[in-house]
C-alpha cells in the first residue's frame, strides 16, 4: 500500500489536514462544492500523480456502498492520494473490511473515518424485504443480508414512514459505533487522534448529512 509520506499541497486543496476536525472540515467543504456545482478537482494533476507514486498519506478513510451513484472521491471533491476508500454492498463489514479501514489510522495516523450510507440503497432494500418475507437472497448476497440483520431488528422495533431508509441510517450508525469502539481504534478515538463519523448521502441533492460522531474544532 505504500509508506506514509507528507503529500505535496496543491493550490486547491492546501496542506494535508492533521486533525479529525480539519479532515472533516475539508471533506464537508468538498461536499458543499459538489452540491453547488463549484468543483475544484484538487490533487488530480500529473505532478500529484508523480508525487504519490512512491508513497501516500491520505487524510480520510471512507467506507461506503458499491452503488455507482455514490463515488466518494466525487462526492467530496477530492483527488489522488487523499482518501482510503472501501466500498461494499450496503457498506457492510467483516474482518478483511475492518482491517482495511484500520490500515490508515493504525499505520499512518489518518485522523478520520466516515461510514457513508445513502438514499435508496438497493442492498439494504433487498435485505429488508428478504428478512421481512422470510426469504433468502441468492448466492453470497445472503452474507450481506446476514450482516444487516442487527439493523433490521432495530428498524422493526419502531414505526417508520420509510423503513428501508430508516434501516440505512440505523445500519450506518451501528457500523460507525462498532468501529469507534473496536479494540484497536478506540484508543485513538479516546486520545482525540481519530474521529469516526456516520453520514448519509442524498441521491436527490448530493448533500452529505452527518448522523453521529462529528469532531469538534
Amino acid at each position: 500500500m505504500g509508506a506514509a509520506k507528507t503529500p505535496s499541497p496543491s493550490p486547491a486543496a492546501g496542506p494535508r489536514p492533521d486533525s479529525p476536525w480539519a479532515a472533516f472540515a475539508r471533506l464537508m467543504d468538498g461536499n458543499k462544492r459538489w452540491v453547488d456545482g463549484k468543483l475544484q478537482h484538487p490533487d488530480r494533476d500529473p505532478k500529484r500523480r508523480e508525487f504519490v507514486a512512491e508513497a501516500q498519506d491520505p487524510y480520510g478513510v471512507i467506507l461506503s456502498c458499491i452503488d455507482s451513484r455514490v463515488p466518494p472521491e466525487l462526492v467530496f471533491d477530492t483527488g489522488l492520494g487523499d482518501l482510503f476508500v472501501m466500498r461494499t454492498g450496503g457498506q457492510v463489514v467483516g474482518p478483511v473490511v475492518v482491517g482495511s479501514v484500520e490500515y490508515g489510522p493504525m499505520t499512518s495516523g489518518t485522523p478520520l473515518i466516515v461510514v457513508l450510507g445513502h438514499q435508496r440503497c438497493g442492498a439494504v432494500k433487498a435485505a429488508y424485504e428478504a428478512m421481512r418475507d422470510g426469504k433468502r437472497l441468492p448466492g453470497n448476497l445472503q452474507a450481506i443480508s446476514d450482516a444487516l440483520r442487527p439493523a433490521y431488528r432495530e428498524t422493526t422495533r419502531g414505526k417508520h414512514t420509510d423503513p428501508v431508509d430508516a434501516m440505512v441510517r440505523i445500519h450506518t450508525k451501528q457500523t460507525a459505533a462498532e468501529l469507534r469502539t473496536n479494540r484497536d481504534l478506540a484508543p485513538l478515538v479516546k486520545k482525540g487522534d481519530l474521529a469516526v463519523v456516520s453520514a448519509y448521502y442524498s441521491l436527490d441533492t448530493g448533500r452529505v448529512e452527518v448522523l453521529t460522531g462529528a469532531p469538534s474544532a
